[in-house]
C-alpha cells in the first residue's frame, strides 16, 4: 500500500512523549499502521495571523505542486511507453523511491533556508514548481513532435505495398539506372493476379523490355514486381496497368535520399529515447504552536477505520468541535479542501502517482 497519513499534534511535555503515545496506540498493542517520525526543522513561524494569512495561498500551492508532480509522472509513463512496468521504479526523489524518500524525509536546508520566513519559503517552492511546469510543457511538446515525426516515418515503412515506403525493400541492382532511354517501374500486383501479370505485362505498352519483370517482395495480399520499359512508353504503361488493376508505384531510386531517410529515422528514435524527467517533489504544511511532532503513518489497509478512531481518541481534546464541523462550511482562515476535518493536522500522501497500476 502506497498511502500515507502525515499528521501533526502538539507535544506533551516533550515531542518524544507525543511520539511514544502514538506508537503505543497504533503499533505496540495492535497493528494499525507503520509509523515514522517526519523531521521538520525549527522554522521561522512568525505569528498565528501570518499562518492564517498563508493558509489559502498554501492550499493553492499544494494543489498546484501536486498537479505538477502528477504531470511529471504521466510524462515519465509516456516516455517509457514500451516498458510501463518500469515507470514506478523510475519515479525517484533525490535518487530514491518515493516511499523511502517520504519515510526518511530530510529538509533541504540549501533550497529552503530555515532563516527565511514561511512566506518566502512558499514563494521559493512556487517559483520552482512553476519552472518545472514550464520546462515540462516544453519537453512534452518536443517529445510529442518527435513521436509524431517518428510515427509518420514508421507508417511509411509498414502497412500494405500500396502505401508503404519501398526504400527498405528494393536494392540498387533491381533498377536500370543512368539510362537515357530505359526506366524501371515498380508495380503492385494482387497475388490472385500473378498469372495474369506474367501473361500481359509485355503487352501493356509497345516498348516494354521482354522478360524484364521480377518479383521483389511479397506481403499477405500482393507482390511488388519490377519491369523495364522505354521512358516514352511510361504514361501508356501506367494507363493500361490501371485498367488491369495493377498499381504502379511512383518511385525513383536515389541512394542519397534513402540514406537521409534512414538517418532521420535513427536520429528521431535516438532523440525519443533520451527524453527523461527526474523531478519529483513532495511538500506539506504545519502550524502553531511550534511544539508539534510531525508523524508519518502508513495505515494497515484492513484497519483504517480503527486507526481513525484511535487517532480521534488520542487528539480529540485538541478541538472539541472536530466531530461536528462540516467540510462544506466556509470558515475564514480554515481550509477544508481535504473534505474531512480532524483535531490534528492531517495530509494524505499517495505515492501512486499514476491512474494505471504498474
Amino acid at each position: 500500500m502506497t498511502e500515507f497519513w502525515l499528521i501533526s499534534a502538539p507535544g506533551e511535555k516533550t515531542c518524544q512523549q507525543t511520539w511514544d503515545k502514538l506508537m503505543v496506540a497504533t503499533t505496540r498493542t495492535n497493528n494499525l499502521s507503520t509509523n515514522n517520525k517526519f523531521n521538520i526543522p525549527d522554522l521561522k513561524v512568525g505569528t498565528l495571523d501570518v499562518l492564517v494569512g498563508l493558509s489559502d495561498e498554501l492550499a493553492k500551492l499544494d494543489t498546484f505542486v501536486e498537479s505538477v508532480v502528477k504531470k511529471v509522472a504521466q510524462y515519465m509513463a509516456d516516455v517509457l511507453e514500451d516498458s510501463r512496468d518500469k515507470v514506478q521504479e523510475n519515479l525517484l526523489a533525490n535518487g530514491v523511491d518515493l516511499v523511502t524518500y517520504i519515510t526518511r524525509f530530510q529538509w533541504d536546508m540549501a533550497k529552503y533556508p530555515i532563516k527565511q520566513s514561511l512566506k518566502n519559503i512558499s514563494e521559493i517552492i512556487s517559483k520552482q514548481a512553476t519552472q518545472i511546469d514550464n520546462d515540462l510543457k516544453a519537453r512534452a511538446s518536443a517529445y510529442n513532435n518527435l513521436k509524431g515525426n517518428l510515427q509518420n516515418l514508421e507508417r511509411k515503412n509498414a502497412g500494405s505495398l500500396l502505401t508503404r515506403s519501398l526504400a527498405e525493400i528494393v536494392k540498387k541492382e533491381d533498377f536500370v539506372l543512368d539510362s537515357e532511354y530505359l526506366v524501371t517501374m515498380l508495380v503492385v500486383v494482387p497475388k490472385t493476379s500473378y498469372a495474369e501479370w506474367q501473361k500481359t505485362y509485355e503487352t501493356l505498352a509497345e516498348m516494354v523490355v521482354p522478360r524484364s519483370t521480377k518479383l521483389l517482395f511479397e506481403d499477405n495480399d500482393s507482390g511488388l514486381f519490377s519491369v523495364t520499359l522505354f521512358r516514352k512508353a511510361v504514361d501508356d504503361f501506367k494507363h493500361k496497368a490501371r485498367e488491369n488493376k495493377f498499381t504502379v508505384r511512383d518511385f525513383q531510386y536515389n541512394e542519397e535520399e534513402m540514406k537521409a531517410d534512414k538517418e532521420e529515422m535513427t536520429r528521431l528514435s535516438t532523440d525519443k529515447k533520451k527524453q527523461f524527467m527526474t523531478s519529483v517533489h513532495v511538500f506539506h504544511r504545519y502550524g502553531l504552536p511550534v511544539n508539534f511532532q510531525a508523524m508519518l503513518l502508513q495505515p494497515n489497509k484492513k484497519n483504517m477505520k480503527k486507526l481513525r478512531e484511535v487517532l480521534y481518541d488520542l487528539y480529540k481534546h485538541l478541538d472539541s468541535s472536530a466531530a461536528i464541523i462540516d467540510a462544506s462550511m466556509d470558515i475564514p482562515g480554515l481550509n477544508l479542501s481535504q473534505q474531512e476535518y480532524y483535531p490534528y493536522v492531517y495530509y494524505k500522501i499517495d505515492c501512486n502517482l499514476l491512474d494505471f497500476k504498474v
